[in-house]
């Protein structure tokens, strides 16, 4: 159980000091990475910033993610899932531009610039609060890559093991503090989990 988000970052950025991983720059997910990416940006002594994508949601059930858009508008799909659940082309693709949209501004809330930080050839550590599905984490990561970092590292306090193995495809390493089998939620291994306010993830920014 961690107390807080700043406490799952302070555990977390101990875990990769212990595994020698090193970053040129941490990369949290908004809005609820920020307080866990700021303590492992100054452990690594890197600079920190935002890679940001949004999930898209099932159809009458916006909380089951089928897939998830990049804020440079790359889009992952869990194809089985959205076979299984026979969700419409066209339904995606409204979707898909409604999101792209979204993540977009939210990226451009949290940077003076657009687009990325410039990522080529640099050792980037990629942090959430956690994973469920981890549709978004995948869609970040996809984001990421493509812009030619020479290194990736996803670093969560918790998921459930089935999600983390799919996104060991996805980086280069996958560091998880815990892995439950019964997991049903992140917030469950949190005595705190508030929800972070874009000011308040800004704040986390700014502290560098």
């Amino acid at each position: 159980m961690f107390a807080d988000r700043t406490d799952a970052g302070d555990r977390l950025a101990a875990e990769l000091e212990r595994r020698g991983i090193d970053a040129d720059i941490v990369l949290g997910i908004p809005r609820g990475a920020l307080p866990v990416a700021r303590p492992v940006a100054d452990a690594l002594e890197a600079d920190l910033d935002v890679v940001v994508a949004r999930k898209l949601g099932a159809p009458n059930n916006p909380e089951l993610a089928v897939g998830a858009v990049a804020s440079e508008g790359s889009v992952w799909l869990n194809d089985p899932l959205v076979e299984r659940l026979g969700v419409s082309d066209s339904y995606l693709e409204s979707i898909r531009s409604e999101e792209a949209t979204n993540a977009r501004e939210k990226a451009d809330r949290y940077r003076e610039t657009p687009g990325l930080p410039d990522l080529e050839g640099k050792h980037v550590v990629v942090v959430d609060d956690g994973v469920a599905t981890g549709a978004t984490a995948i869609a970040c990561l996809r984001q990421v890559r493509e812009a030619d970092a020479a290194r990736v590292t996803l670093a969560v306090p918790v998921g459930p093991p089935d999600s983390l193995a799919n996104l060991e495809d996805e980086a280069d390493e996958v560091v998880a503090l815990k892995t439950p089998a019964d997991f049903r939620a992140v917030g469950q291994y949190y005595r705190t989990f508030g929800q972070v306010t874009d000011e308040e993830a800004i704040e986390y920014l700014n502290r560098g």
